[in-house]
């Protein structure tokens, strides 16, 4: 690992100007962090943390809906773990739970047929939450619904496409990103084809990382040397994990169940593209075709700067709450709550103000 650092450190004198380098995975930020991997570079050569963690960027309102629903003691709303301390507009899901107990937290989406099954007397609504690595199974659990005939399910399409979101991060021009380091999960699904646009058309190196400290840092010296030799492409360092074309079935399967659509991310805005919607056959799930939804203005605290951090614009110590206020143990901003979350990151391996 020291041959590595050096090896950076190297390259980057060859450099005649600063490097930036956004991280568009939660995972990367807790590994960065855990690591030391911030420290150990170059002056010019900085990391950056975007908005790479599915909880962190799914809206208020989306929150604020499930709450709605769950009012409703004939319903149960099944969720994921991370989702259930997320703040919505006034309260959260964890702080609603208690008064219908109509709340289920599962760890995989097969889970779900057998919880409609058990409750064919409930409408089962699933929180559907997530970036392409999870896509597909959860894709793969509506069909399996819909063979079944099961009457009693339905979902709140929350997930996320990654390649749209960082295209919107390329064409804000205040933060001037030179390179990014994709996420290995994500990319195991759709390969690195989605990514060359962003190295064709917006002439940013993008190379697809692994895990382990070794894997991001040969992955950042993959980055600089590509920038030092003005080599601008799309590179797997991950490739034990991921091929160019990406599993192709898994494609299929989240194809044939999900279309993407315009989306709200957390703190960033509307991204086109690069959301999910249920796709004919299978609208008959979407909430809207069942429940009367009320619409909630969103309430978010004025001084959380959330949506700074999941942009690359700010960092958790630039937030007055941070450590003050905003805790895990009391979050204030989605950032915090999850456990991949840039915030939480930084709380847990030292970041301080």
């Amino acid at each position: 690992m020291i041959e590595i650092v050096e090896e950076i450190r190297k390259v980057a004198n060859q450099l005649d100007r600063k490097v930036k380098i956004m991280e568009v995975c939660g995972t990367h930020t807790m590994a960065i962090r855990r690591f030391g991997i911030h420290n150990l570079m170059p002056q010019n050569v900085e990391l950056i943390s975007g908005p790479g963690c599915p909880v962190c960027v799914t809206p208020v309102s989306m929150i604020d809906i499930a709450i709605q629903l769950m009012q409703d003691p004939t319903n149960i709303l099944v969720v994921f773990g991370d989702m259930v301390r997320v703040p919505g507009s006034k309260t959260s899901i964890e702080k609603e739970r208690t008064k219908n107990n109509n709340l289920k937290v599962v760890f995989s989406p097969f889970d779900i047929v057998k919880i409609t099954e058990e409750n064919s007397d409930k409408n089962i609504i699933f929180f559907v939450v997530g970036f392409e690595t999870t896509l597909p199974g959860i894709a793969w659990t509506i069909k399996s619904i819909k063979e079944k005939n099961i009457k009693n399910f339905y979902c709140i399409s929350a997930g996320k496409f990654i390649p749209p979101a960082m295209e919107a991060i390329v064409c804000d021009k205040e933060l001037n990103i030179d390179a990014f380091l994709c996420p290995g999960h994500v990319s195991v699904i759709i390969g690195s084809r989605p990514y060359e646009f962003i190295s064709k058309d917006y002439q940013k190196v993008c190379v697809i990382s692994g895990f382990e400290a070794l894997d991001i840092l040969e992955s950042i010296l993959i980055i600089i040397k590509l920038l030092r030799n003005n080599d601008i492409k799309t590179e797997i360092q991950y490739t034990r994990a991921v091929k160019k074309d990406g599993n192709k079935k898994a494609k299929m399967i989240m194809t044939e169940v999900f279309d993407s659509c315009d989306s709200i991310w957390r703190g960033v805005g509307k991204i086109p593209h690069s959301g999910t919607v249920l796709r004919e056959g299978y609208k008959i799930y979407d909430i809207k075709e069942r429940f009367k939804i009320e619409e909630i203005k969103e309430e978010t605290n004025k001084l959380c700067i959330c949506g700074d951090i999941l942009k690359g614009k700010q960092k958790p110590i630039d937030c007055k709450l941070f450590t003050e206020v905003c805790t895990p143990a009391n979050p204030v901003g989605a950032c915090m709550v999850s456990q991949e979350g840039t915030c939480a990151a930084y709380y847990k391996y030292g970041g301080t103000r």
